[in-house]
């Protein structure tokens, strides 16, 4: 049998590929590997092309009526091109194989390369087979099996109706669901050629109370990645009385006095702090930014010898789970503090070429229109050896903070949040509401004083935005206990 003969530069443009256009499978592997070939016959150290599909839609409801039905469909590529340490990223929605190599040589020109010349052999890029995850995980049919847009406007107004019944002194109510289904391919001159299917949904409440100069606002969400049947398994009659509790307590509430307090945080979305303060810090893009405190601190202490935190994309739904990151590197669980002691940063490719810390599978973006960036995926402190009763016994007078708001970080770590319910601590009893608080801090200061970690971890649903856009991760910790912070308020 004759070899396949080698492929010349001035036979592209006569190549006719016949990938399938309605879903990315193995018969991209011929075009993607010619064209990755092409890119390192042009002198590029490496080649990645992503490929994606999305078909999204949100429907929100206020008070008694779907004010808002919001779909989207897209379909693009985005090709990252490396040479040395240097990188550039082109994207495009022409998914034809003239577009693609146009992009390609877009991406080559702007890294000072040029296409070889017509009688130069193109290299075979020998791809990996097909690692499909969507159908191992059996997750071609879940779109198909995800609730109808009627089914998304019944729930949620439904859902509005039950907040009313709940609560009292109504101002508004909110009631938002999203469902982002997401098609990707990946391919790289590494070898790398990998499929997946993501389902992310949530759904979630905000209520608005109000009694003359008195008001109180309380949302709460959940989130899931990969169960169809999510919107219709939603307990909201539950979530409900709980909003609206919360909306009770804090709508006569007292203001909380500024000054430096013991703290106890709740579990679930109490771990955004962390996230916030110390998570963002450990990624390699603020290594290569030279932004981060603990760039140089890889097996030194940092946190509190009772803090271990984790990043992972393995836990089962939760909301930055993930098969693979969007350069098709498969999941895992990556350490990064253990006692106290720095073990591990948060790399993607990039991350780990410019800065020498290996990949974490980690790498993620919003959309094709970005290139990944090291992010993080489900990310929590771990849980400790006391209980909330040995926490709360702790502290003569402080702040329980159990619900979180919104904040703000600096790019070097300064924080500050908002905490939406809060309770009076004295002589390790719960006493009183309090409204107001903001929490004020730097992370590498706030790390040695979480002294006390309790054994209730519990995860929550979150968004994160950073250089390669907005997406969807998962915060946590169990209660746990700072030892001063300085809390804002009256």
């Amino acid at each position: 049998m004759l070899a396949t003969p080698l492929l010349r530069s001035r036979e592209l443009p006569t190549l006719d590929y016949t990938s399938t256009r309605d879903r990315f499978d193995a018969t991209w592997e011929s075009p993607l590997s010619t064209l990755l070939g092409l890119g390192r016959a042009a002198g590029a150290d490496f080649v990645e092309f992503f490929l994606e599909r999305v078909n999204y839609i949100s429907c929100l409801a206020e008070d008694d009526a779907i004010t808002s039905i919001s779909p989207r469909l897209a379909t693009g590529a985005g090709i990252r091109v490396f040479r040395g340490q240097t990188d550039c990223y082109v994207s495009t929605n022409d998914l034809t194989f003239s577009g693609l190599k146009a992009a390609l040589e877009k991406g080559l020109s702007i890294l000072g390369l040029q296409l070889p010349s017509p009688g130069a052999y193109i290299p075979e890029i020998n791809l990996e087979p097909l690692r499909d995850y969507a159908v191992l995980r059996g997750k071609e049919s879940w779109l198909s099996a995800s609730s109808s847009m009627r089914e998304m406007g019944e729930v949620l107004l439904d859902a509005n109706a039950r907040l009313q019944e709940k609560a009292t002194h109504v101002q508004s109510r909110r009631a938002v669901y999203f469902r982002d289904w997401q098609e990707v391919l990946v391919a790289s001159s590494d070898g790398t050629f990998a499929r997946d299917i993501r389902l992310t949904q949530s759904v979630g409440y905000n209520l608005l109370c109000a009694d003359g100069a008195n008001r109180a606002s309380i949302g709460e969400r959940a989130g899931n990645t990969s169960d169809p049947n999510f919107l219709r398994t939603w307990d909201y009659t539950a979530t409900a009385e709980s909003v609206a509790e919360s909306a009770g307590r804090m709508l006569y509430a007292d203001y909380v006095e500024s000054g430096t307090y013991p703290i106890i945080m709740a579990n679930k979305f109490g771990g955004v702090i962390f996230h916030e303060a110390c998570g963002h810090l450990l990624e390699t893009t603020q290594i290569e930014k030279r932004t981060t405190p603990f760039m140089d601190k890889k097996g030194e202490k940092i946190a509190h010898e009772n803090l271990t935190a984790w990043d992972e994309g393995l836990s089962t739904d939760a909301f930055g789970t993930i098969d693979m990151d969007d350069e098709g590197m498969p999941a895992q669980r990556t350490l990064l503090i253990e006692k106290g002691i720095l073990k591990n940063f948060i790399a993607d490719r990039a991350g780990s070429i410019r800065t020498g810390h290996p990949r974490t599978g980690s790498g993620r973006r919003q959309s094709y229109t970005y290139a990944a960036a090291s992010r993080m995926r489900n990310t929590y402190i771990a849980p400790g050896d006391f209980t909330n009763e040995d926490l709360f016994a702790s502290i003569e007078k402080g702040i329980y903070c159990k619900k979180m708001g919104g904040g703000s970080v600096g790019a070097t770590g300064q924080f500050n949040f908002s905490v939406d319910e809060a309770y009076l601590i004295e002589n390790g009893k719960i006493t009183k509401p309090l409204k107001g608080a903001t929490l004020i801090g730097e992370a590498k200061e706030i790390m040695n004083k979480i002294s006390m970690c309790s054994n209730d971890l519990d995860l929550a649903a979150g968004f994160c935005g950073s250089v390669s856009g907005s997406i969807y991760v998962t915060v946590g910790q169990p209660h746990i206990k700072v030892d001063s912070i300085t809390v804002g308020g009256r």
